[in-house]
């Protein structure tokens, strides 16, 4: 199925490349090219693509409702974009083949929910959830093709296709393929995400739909990290062994996969709708309907039982875990100057099945073949803005059903002008820890449980400044009351993962700058962010401090030359800490205070150029990992950074 899809988009990207490109469109994009920033200029307004479009035309729609504009220029924020997430990772680190996972150097607490996810979270960052599928908006058919070289014997794609059957109709349809063999043996990552979107509004603007479908088959090997006599090979960068292929790992026999497919529709008609004169002012009655249908497997296969993981039930291990939803949200809207904004009220029916194919028994004790239950839960929300003041304020709380857990999320924003914004947000959450920390089904033996968790308690209060003249800020003060980990508690070689809950109150702290500083062509990008961990620093590791500094010339090469040029040095670095370790049984990392790793840059150097609306990048990724007579870049315990390599990469957008 994912060969017959990608065959389809090189089919229809063949014909894209030749279609001519009018006098019109070569100033669309040097106008882009003028602004040298991910915002876009507000002279740019009036910059035609053709005799009837402009650029703001093209619309990005979000799945709250936000709306952006495809934007071709070449930025420092889309090279740190450029990446098989095509997300900034700056509170990331990769492990050493691009698709496998990432450990985390900071936590985010910014958003609320009342249910539980089902975890293997190793496997999900590269997973499409609903919120991070956008729909479009375009007067003419538009599409993306992004490519990026792999780790041996592979690469990356990420096409898009979407376009108006008429002004209120969009269809789009959007495959991300990945292959990457790797250095180390048994490191393989092959994805497949699929993404399918519709959305339609009538002409009147009283009914409106959006709706998607996804697949996902996410699989990548496993290999258990380098053993000890390994770890040696590559800490003394014995020359033997420049070829990573030839160091031994713990095993070469398995792999760990996440597949899933999720129906999502979302629609709402207005009873009542009524525009100002001036068309400044919407008022309306509306009703709508949220529906939410999911299934997800999960896998971890082995030839052989390995001692790594203790004693098996069986001589090979074929773990595979179900979870199943449906949710359905309810809802009514009221909007209108005399309530001072819109109040919503909704009402969610919640519907899970997290399952193993049997129960398990140890003597008398019964590990459950599954969890499930049907949850009914009630909300509302309140959003209104008043001149430079915008207030948003939203409160569910479930009231039937096992699941007990309740959020409020309160913001109020500043704007003065074009100069900054300020915001403060006061959050509180209580659900329950995810899935797989309850109940847990392996034939390793010391992989089995199942607990009655008491409920995760957040308290976090966020501040967020903007500002391009003076700087970018947020800091977050996060309490967290039973937080829920994974940890190694055997005392052989090998692990024995369980779940535990902290029973005291983690203070978290996390405050983060970012800043350009311009001196003509050169720009230095500076981010950087402290944590503080007051209370629970055994049980919640982070680095205490971050940094991403990135030095760069950015031009055109000669005067009225349609070759734009960025090219400099970016460092990332991070001080030593107990980073957590990986299990790929359970797709999870566990909180490890043995062993601390850090404290080494990482230096990539890059050469990117934008002609008209192709972006081109060329990155020396981590050539500072050939100095020195030792190696200690680690992503993980046992599990080495990526080497010095080489990567090229493009992003090209069509606009017919």
């Amino acid at each position: 199925m994912h060969k017959f899809v990608f065959l389809i988009f090189i089919l229809f990207f063949s014909g894209l490349v030749f279609a001519q490109i009018t006098p019109e469109e070569r100033d669309f994009n040097r106008g882009f090219e003028e602004t040298g920033r991910d915002t876009i200029d507000d002279r740019m307004i009036d910059v035609q693509l053709s005799g009837k479009t402009h650029y703001t035309d093209y619309k990005i729609i979000s799945y709250k409702g936000d709306t952006t504009y495809v934007d071709t220029t070449l930025t420092i924020n889309k090279d740190y974009k450029f990446n098989y997430l095509r997300k900034d990772n700056f509170e990331l680190i990769p492990f050493h083949n691009q698709g496998q996972t990432f450990n985390s150097l900071g936590y985010d607490f910014s958003e609320v929910s009342l249910f539980p996810a089902m975890g293997n979270r190793a496997m999900h960052f590269n997973y499409y959830e609903v919120e991070d599928i956008n729909y479009y908006k375009v007067p003419t058919p538009t599409s993306e093709l992004a490519y990026r070289t792999g780790l041996q014997q592979g690469q990356f794609l990420d096409a898009l296709l979407t376009f108006n059957t008429s002004e209120r109709q969009n269809i789009s349809i959007a495959y991300k393929g990945l292959r990457s063999l790797g250095k180390y043996r048994s490191s393989l990552s092959s994805h497949g995400n699929m993404r399918f979107t519709y959305s339609y509004q009538t002409k009147n603007d009283a009914y409106n739909i959006k709706t998607h479908i996804t697949a996902q088959d996410l699989f990548n090997d496993q290999n258990g990290g380098l053993p000890e006599l390994s770890l040696g090979y590559f800490e003394t960068k014995d020359p033997n062994f420049s070829d990573r292929g030839r160091i031994e790992t713990n095993f070469s026999d398995a792999s760990n996969s996440l597949r899933g497919n999720r129906y999502f529709l979302a629609h709402d008609y207005k009873i009542w709708h009524r525009i100002d004169t001036a068309k400044t002012k919407e008022s309306y009655l509306k009703v709508g309907h949220i529906f939410n249908y999911e299934r997800k497997h999960y896998y971890y296969e082995q030839d052989a039982a390995n001692d790594m993981f203790g004693d098996a039930f069986d001589t090979s291990i074929r773990d595979k875990l179900n979870y199943i939803t449906l949710k359905n949200d309810a809802f009514v809207a009221l909007k209108s100057p005399l309530v001072l904004g819109e109040v919503k009220f909704k009402a969610t029916q919640f519907n899970y099945n997290y399952n193993y194919n049997s129960a398990v028994y140890f003597g008398d004790f019964l590990i459950p073949s599954t969890i499930k239950d049907n949850s009914i839960s009630v909300g509302g929300s309140w959003k209104t803005n008043f001149k430079k003041f915008n207030i948003d304020v939203e409160t569910a709380t479930t009231v039937t059903g096992k699941l007990i857990g309740n959020y409020f999320k309160g913001s109020a924003s500043f704007k003065q002008d074009s100069l900054f914004t300020f915001k403060g947000t006061l959050l509180t959450n209580s659900k329950s820890p995810n899935l797989n920390f309850e109940l847990n089904q392996s034939n390793y033996i010391n992989y089995n449980w199942s607990n009655s968790l008491k409920n995760e308690r957040t308290r976090t209060l966020l501040f967020d400044l903007k500002s391009d003249r003076i700087l970018n800020a947020s800091a977050q003060i996060t309490q967290i009351d039973n937080y829920t980990y994974f940890t190694d508690i055997s005392t052989t070689e090998s692990t024995d993962i369980k779940p535990f809950q902290f029973d005291k109150t983690i203070n978290y702290l996390k405050l983060k700058v970012s800043k350009e500083l311009r001196l003509g062509k050169f720009t230095l990008d500076n981010t950087i962010m402290y944590q503080k961990v007051a209370q629970g620093s055994s049980v919640f590791n982070v680095p205490e401090l971050v940094t991403r500094n990135t030095l760069y010339f950015a031009d055109h090469l000669f005067k009225g030359d349609p070759l734009y040029l960025q090219t400099g040095v970016t460092l990332k670095y991070f001080t030593a800490y107990n980073m957590n370790s990986y299990s790929p049984v359970l797709s999870e990392f566990y909180v490890q205070n043995g062993e601390k790793i850090g404290g080494y840059p990482m230096l990539d150097f890059f050469i990117n150029a934008q002609v008209q609306r192709t972006r081109l990048y060329l990155k020396f990724e981590h050539f500072n990992s050939s100095f020195g007579k030792t190696a200690d870049y680690y992503s993980a315990p046992t599990y080495p950074y990526r080497d010095f390599v080489i990567r090229f990469g493009l992003v090209w957008n069509f606009f017919i």
